[in-house]
């Protein structure tokens, strides 16, 4: 079954979360109906080679014209072609850009169906998910449009209060121009008239004042205790989408709460604005509203300012086009992206917005030893998005260069690593609107700025240790004193980069025997802690390497190399070598498991179970794999080639069944790619000779 159709066939909560990410950088119909042609091309190749990126550009236009042209239904054919025409423009000159996108969608799918796959969740995930139930924004809808609905009726009782108001003043002028006695009885009679119509207008002004603060007091409390809270977990989910978590939705909804409550503190300052004008007519001793106005007016402003003002967030976080899965990780001279947006959409703000961004805004003195400049051009208009309305920005060449010290050298000495040293992007913007100045103001989650692709590992460990920990974006000195993580919490994001990286996350069992290389054999690791230092500055006893460095290298090989087996589930992974005998121990000879190397990085290895002349079990494994030996051949055809010559024996191929009884060529046979090798020459780097007790370190 392809990608697109498991997809398909995914519950509406992992539905809503492809729709994220399909925009109008790669529309949804395009994978549809190009479902098949999609999946069988090299996207992630693609995305880092800008002549086959061009190849693949022009033939999805081919596929695409060709699609329009067999499209019988009118209106669908209709939005292909604007489809098509939008894309040739968008990409024709940056073909790098769109195969990026294409590779991005594809991943995210993958690990969408990997998240859908596992029974359980971690507790970060499950937070995430609670933090945004159908009822809780059932709720907050229904109160916003509770909220709007009062501010319309007021509009009514203002509107009533004006034409109470133009009738008394109408009484009142004629009767001045009658100029009859002051003693008549028709002139007591109109002046109890008039007397009793100003008593309802007094009346009637104290209650809709009273009407309008009650509405302002609910505004306030909306957005203090709903929506303010609602943004700081959008916020905190962005965090945890960042390092490898679901996939972020929710900024459309909020969106469209943060308008129409703006929209609504518009409508009463329009209110009191024309209450301002009514007492210009009419006005009398103890009138209410030139009492209680002023003081309205203050609030509603206030209101207005920091609910805008709060509006303004960083709606994609940097991140360099060619590390689309580690972003936040900025190298210098070379480009990143990230975009800014407002979350109120009002016409009146339809105009040229500027935001300027800044590097390092205000840092204090001796906080990191390094400093940046922005290279290229700071300065953007934010444009209004078709698809949403708002008013959004996106930096597409940003770059960043090391400033030079002042004694000719460059600042990297100090107490913290280059890995560890957090940066900060700022944006800033002014925005005049209705007679209010407001400055926005935002900045990034913390950058890891590197100089070279080596530090990437170490960039990725600082990034996923700060925002698994914090929710504090100005605590650029976190790594001056490191908070620990505990078990719970970190082998959820490390299951994270597998399912997000690689298509599939990681098994309890899994899990389990990185607990037990990182913190020793537990019989619970959920009340452990794993500081900084253990997970990535130290290294494994007995090893060169730390931790993360291993598990990364791990990462990498799947990537580039055994993407397809692992996504299939093929490769049981992280087993340590005594379980791996248990396993092995009561199956047929010929069954046989891939594992990681613990001693080399980046390697994989395979163990077979034989039994011995006295019918007991032996178990042979072969010198990791690394990416060297991948690259001329894939794992799936060096375990259909894999011979052994024994004791002058004709070679044979020992491995009979996956674990824990899979044919073979059931298993691997859709992934073999080259003709199966038939002589013994041809193969050599596969062969040992296997005398008794033959075990090969791994």
């Amino acid at each position: 079954m392809s990608q697109w159709k498991q997809i398909q066939q995914l519950d509406i909560k992992f539905l809503e979360q492809v729709d994220y990410f399909y925009d109008d950088n790669f529309p949804m119909e395009l994978r549809q109906v190009l479902a098949n042609w999609i999946e069988s091309q090299d996207w992630e190749t693609a995305s880092n080679h800008e002549s086959m990126a061009t190849v693949l550009f022009n033939n999805f236009l081919i596929q695409l014209e060709r699609q329009c042209s067999q499209e019988q239904n009118f209106l669908h054919r209709h939005n292909l072609k604007r489809i098509f025409h939008q894309i040739q423009v968008k990409y024709k000159t940056n073909p790098l850009h769109m195969a990026a996108v294409i590779c991005n969608c594809l991943r995210e799918e993958r690990r969408i169906l990997s998240t859908a796959s596992m029974q359980e969740q971690g507790p970060l995930e499950k937070s995430m998910q609670n933090s945004a139930t159908l009822e809780k924004l059932k709720v907050l809808d229904n109160k916003v449009a509770v909220i709007r609905s009062s501010v319309q009726m007021l509009d009514q009782g203002v509107k009533y209060l004006e034409d109470m108001q133009d009738d008394f003043d109408f009484r009142y002028k004629t009767l001045q121009l009658r100029g009859e006695p002051r003693n008549s009885l028709t002139m007591k009679q109109e002046v109890t008239t008039l007397q009793e119509i100003l008593n309802r207008l007094d009346f009637k002004r104290k209650e809709i004042l009273s009407k309008i603060a009650d509405v302002i007091k609910e505004i306030d409390t909306l957005i203090s205790s709903q929506l303010n809270p609602e943004l700081k977990e959008w916020k905190r989910r962005q965090q945890i989408a960042c390092i490898g978590g679901p996939v972020l939705i929710g900024l459309d909804q909020l969106q469209n709460w943060f308008t129409l409550t703006a929209q609504s503190l518009f409508q009463i300052k329009r209110q009191l604005d024309k209450l301002g004008e009514l007492i210009l007519k009419v006005t009398y001793e103890s009138d209410p509203i030139p009492l209680q106005r002023p003081q309205m007016e203050e609030q509603v402003k206030y209101l207005i300012y920091h609910l805008i003002k709060s509006s303004f967030v960083v709606e994609k976080q940097p991140c360099m086009p060619t590390h689309p899965q580690k972003p936040l990780i900025i190298k210098t001279q070379v480009q990143f992206t990230t975009k800014v947006r407002l979350l109120v959409k009002l016409p009146e703000v339809d105009y040229q917005l500027k935001v300027k961004t800044t590097f390092d805004k205000d840092l204090p003195p001796g906080k990191v030893n390094r400093q940046f400049f922005i290279l290229t051009n700071n300065t953007k208009v934010m444009d209004v998005e078709e698809s949403t309305g708002c008013l959004s920005v996106e930096f597409r060449h940003l770059q960043l260069k090391e400033r030079k010290c002042p004694t000719g050298g460059k600042g990297n000495e100090g107490p913290l690593s280059v890995t560890e040293e957090l940066h900060s992007l700022n944006f800033e913007a002014m925005l005049m609107l209705q007679g209010l100045d407001i400055d926005l103001e935002t900045c990034s989650l913390p950058l890891v700025v590197i100089s070279n692709v080596s530090q990437l590992p170490g960039g990725w460990a600082s990034v996923m240790w700060y925002n698994l920990l914090t929710d504090d974006p100005k605590n650029l000195g976190f790594f001056s004193n490191p908070l620990r993580a505990s078990w719970s919490q970190l082998s959820e994001v490390l299951s994270w980069q597998f399912s997000s990286f690689a298509g599939r996350g990681l098994n309890k069992e899994q899990l389990n025997m990185l607990g037990d290389k990182l913190l020793g054999q537990h019989a619970s690791y959920n009340d452990c802690q794993v500081s900084w230092s253990k997970f990535w500055k130290e290294n494994i006893p007995g090893k060169s390497f730390s931790f993360w460095l291993w598990l990364d290298s791990i990462l990498d090989l799947i990537k580039k190399h055994l993407l397809p087996v692992w996504i299939d589930g093929y490769i049981m992974g992280f087993v340590s070598k005594e379980m791996e005998r248990a396993l092995l121990k009561e199956k047929e000879p010929g069954t046989f498991l891939l594992r990681f190397s613990e001693s080399h990085l980046g390697g994989i290895t395979f163990t077979w179970v034989e039994q011995d002349e006295n019918g007991e079990p032996k178990f042979i494994s072969v010198e990791p794999y690394t990416k060297n030996r991948l690259n001329a051949l894939p794992i799936a055809d060096i375990i259909r080639d894999y011979k052994v010559i024994a004791d002058g024996v004709v070679p044979e191929n020992p491995l009979k069944f996956l674990y824990p009884d899979i044919p073979k060529d059931e298993a691997f046979g859709k992934h073999y790619n080259s003709q199966q090798n038939k002589g013994l020459i041809s193969i050599p780097e596969f062969q040992i000779v296997v005398s008794q007790s033959n075990i090969v370190r791994s």
